[in-house]
């Protein structure tokens, strides 16, 4: 899950040309009523609009719509190719929820932002890769060396400290989740960092020895985790600090729709369909 403000500390500014491009939902359901799951529809609007990046969110979402049919609900999904969009959408009410970021960059955005805006469970953890572009492995990368990292906070964050996991660079005592190039302690490969929109990083790809990128933009660039020269742990603090979560509205935490769709995205039909169609690029949390 790393998109943007043009300020480096608060970088969740331009993630991409932000288009909107909302797919067609299917026909609504009757209202049922379930006390055993207090996750079904027991009122007049049963549909539920989620905003989502393409992939995987979109297609997860897709891929337990009957989930939410057995309790009722309709689900449509409105795809965005941004990271700010999906959260002003959701703030403003436009959205009853979004799935495309990781709680680490929603804690920042509503801090930038002033947003109210809050998770409503963890589903899935993208591990962050480090491609090959021009260099093919890191015994090979040459003293100068370029290579590219998000240029959104968190992200950036997380993809040095990548770089400090496979010994390329050190990091300064405690820069951890905040880390950007200034606390680079020690560099012995004089590595040039270029801070790309997080977006972007597959297209620059060929044009740079490295490059860190997440999840969803190396799946949609057709990216394979398992040729990545290095990646997360998904039983470490990258997990924890970067799990792609349901996002809501402050105080629809609970709330039926709410339920409903954290039910289906943490169902067996859920984390069969991940684990069967990513390969290890998405990993269930639950």
């Amino acid at each position: 899950m790393k998109n943007l403000y043009i300020e480096r500390r608060g970088a969740l500014a331009l993630a991409l040309t932000a288009l909107a491009a909302p797919l067609v939902g299917c026909g609504s359901s009757d209202s049922t009523a379930d006390a055993t799951t207090g996750a079904s529809a027991s009122s007049g609007d049963t549909t539920i609009t989620v905003g989502a990046s393409p992939t995987p969110h979109a297609e997860i979402l897709n891929a337990v719509k009957d989930e939410l049919a057995k309790d009722g609900y309709t689900l449509k999904v409105v795809e965005y190719n941004d990271y700010v969009l999906p959260n002003t959408a959701l703030e403003d009410g436009e959205l009853d929820a979004n799935y495309f970021q990781h709680i680490t960059y929603l804690n920042d955005f509503n801090e930038e932002n002033g947003t109210h805006l809050a998770s409503a469970g963890a589903i899935h953890f993208e591990p962050f890769g480090l491609y090959a572009g021009k260099t093919s492995s890191l015994d090979d990368l040459a003293d100068g060396a370029t290579v590219a990292v998000p240029n959104d906070t968190t992200n950036e964050a997380r993809a040095l400290l990548l770089l400090e996991q496979e010994g390329l660079i050190t990091l300064k005592d405690g820069a951890g989740l905040n880390a950007t190039v200034v606390d680079i302690e020690d560099n012995p490969k004089n590595l040039q960092i270029e801070e790309v929109e997080a977006a972007q990083l597959p297209r620059v790809l060929q044009d740079v020895d490295l490059a860190a990128i997440n999840g969803n933009y190396a799946l949609g660039a057709g990216l394979n985790v398992s040729d990545a020269l290095a990646v997360e742990s998904d039983e470490g603090e990258a997990a924890k600090a970067y799990g792609n979560v349901i996002a809501v509205k402050e105080g629809n935490e609970d709330s039926e729709k709410t339920k409903a769709l954290v039910k289906a995205l943490t169902s067996d039909t859920c984390k069969q369909y991940i684990e069967d169609t990513y390969d290890g690029a998405v990993v269930p949390l639950f």
